[in-house]
């Protein structure tokens, strides 16, 4: 038997709008595998119009400025002003 077990673990929160279908193939070109959870958002008090989907992938290798700058072009490209990600159980929000 071979067991492996992967270090680090990234969701990311992204919005289901135009681009969003690219990042996924991005996304699953680097990791090769993740889970994908859709979920309604509520944020500033209010229930978004779109839907979110979390994207989880789980590797051994990871560089943390590398994810924060894949984060932050995700962020730009869904043209939003924040982006939530979780690194490890640690919610990071990268913005503008």
């Amino acid at each position: 038997m071979h067991v492996k077990i992967l270090e680090n673990s990234v969701k990311f929160y992204l919005p289901r709008l135009e681009g969003y279908s690219e990042i996924i193939r991005t996304i699953a070109d680097e990791y090769g595998n993740m889970s994908l959870i859709e979920f309604d958002g509520y944020f500033e008090g209010k229930l978004e119009p779109v839907k979110y989907t979390r994207v989880e992938v789980h590797t051994d290798e990871l560089d943390e400025e590398k994810i924060i700058s894949f984060a932050d072009k995700i962020r730009i490209k869904l043209k939003q002003t924040s982006l939530a990600f979780e690194f490890n159980n640690c919610l990071v929000l990268v913005s503008q």
